[in-house]
């Protein structure tokens, strides 16, 4: 695989960026040795197993490359200066640090970056996922993919326009994350990039994590569940698990044991307080009414007014923006520890939708706060890159062919 040279300018904000060789650790070579970045802690004593390692060694080699791998985003074995130079060396050639590959890099005007990212070949065929970083002033938010497309078909968002392809492997959803702190700076080390915005001094760069990417994570419940304990590992990238957030389109059944077996917090895409209508605008809605998905999510493992379930309704002009609604959904959710996100709808191209006026989200905000709940309005954050919410779906073929041509021209 031919890697793209980084242009040493710095990038216009919402214009693409090839690959960029500058960052190794977050390019996978496409050599045939499985990595080990993403390994959970039993997959890496299977690795060590497989080498020969005596099993009274086992726990603490576990322990060393989880340090390394994870607390300091080591790209080579080489770099693991406590572990024995023969292990090292064994190591390095059965197995690899590799991440998924960065094809592509888009800046927003509002410092939102979107990276394409490349997974390895599984039975001969690659695919890719976006991951997006929203940077504010005391935290970092990256959004990940869950699945290769979606098969939920919401008519208001993007994604949901994408074939399915496969659910990700729980190494896979981690290297996003790998991928991100790589790409910013986020190791020990490491220096932030100059062409854009990352948290305060202090603050670590991705401090959250939101299954609000690609797919439906319900639907690939195991892998984003051990993907969960992997960030969350204290000795490793030490992720609180009430930073890091699961959304869901409505899977009820699966919504109790998402939260007993992960601790995380839980979204809802409601986006309609009718079934006729929700109907429509979450097919899934069909199998799960809105009735029986309320239910689970009163049933959350953890539900609290101090760990609220947050329902994310996106503001769609004459849809489901009325006063009418804002009342149904106040008496919808009476009881519930929630908090409502008000989402401005991001057009798309082919979109059938348009979003709410001002006025009307203000109102429609104004019902829902004076009932007792949080009811923030969220702002677009990279619009101008397909980066907001709902506007994910990966261009294949569109930046296949720009890499053929950079490849050409390079």
């Amino acid at each position: 695989m031919t890697l793209l040279k980084r242009e040493q300018a710095a990038p216009v904000p919402g214009a693409e960026t090839p690959d960029l060789a500058a960052a190794p650790a977050s390019v996978a070579t496409g050599a045939a040795k499985p990595s080990l970045a993403g390994a959970t802690r039993a997959e890496l004593a299977d690795a060590l197993r497989a080498l020969g390692t005596p099993e009274r060694e086992i726990r603490m080699r576990v322990a060393q490359l989880w340090g390394w791998i994870y607390q300091r985003g080591a790209a080579s074995f080489d770099d693991m200066l406590n572990v024995g130079k023969g292990l090292r060396g064994a190591l390095g050639e059965r197995f690899s640090l590799a991440r998924p590959q960065a094809v592509s890099e888009q800046l927003s005007v509002d410092g939102t970056r979107k990276w394409l990212i490349r997974l390895p070949p599984v039975d001969g065929r690659s695919a890719e996922v976006e991951c997006v970083y929203i940077p504010e002033h005391d935290r970092g938010t990256l959004c990940v993919s869950s699945q290769v497309g979606c098969t939920l078909t919401c008519s208001f968002c993007h994604t949901g326009t994408q074939k399915f392809v496969r659910n990700l492997t729980t190494a896979e959803i981690v290297g996003q994350l790998l991928v991100a702190r790589d790409r910013l700076g986020d190791f020990p080390g490491r220096a932030p990039p100059a062409d854009g915005k990352v948290p305060g001094e202090g603050s670590r760069f991705v401090s959250n994590v939101v299954f609000m990417g690609m797919g439906e994570p319900l639907y690939n419940l195991d892998a984003v569940v051990e993907a969960i304990g992997v960030m969350s590992d204290g000795d490793g990238l030490s992720l609180s698990r009430r930073r890091v957030t699961v959304s869901s389109a409505g899977v009820a059944p699966r919504l109790g044991e998402l939260g007993a077996r992960s601790g995380a917090m839980l979204a809802i895409s409601l986006h309609a307080v009718r079934d006729e209508l929700r109907d429509r605008l979450v097919p899934l809605n069909k199998k799960y009414p809105i009735a029986e998905l309320i239910a689970a999510c009163r049933a959350y493992p953890g539900a609290s007014n101090a760990r609220r379930v947050t329902f994310e309704y996106v503001m769609l002009k004459g849809i489901n923006d009325s006063p009418a609604e804002a009342r149904e959904l106040v008496r919808l959710l009476k009881g519930l520890p929630a908090k409502i996100n008000l989402i401005p709808f991001n057009p798309w191209p082919g979109s059938p939708y348009e979003c709410s006026d001002e006025k009307t989200i203000s109102a429609f905000s104004d019902i829902v706060f004076s009932a007792g709940y949080a009811s923030p309005v969220r702002t677009p954050r990279g619009r101008d890159i397909l980066a907001a919410c709902g506007q994910l779906k990966s261009e294949t073929e569109k930046l296949r062919a720009r890499a053929r041509l950079a490849a050409l021209e390079d």
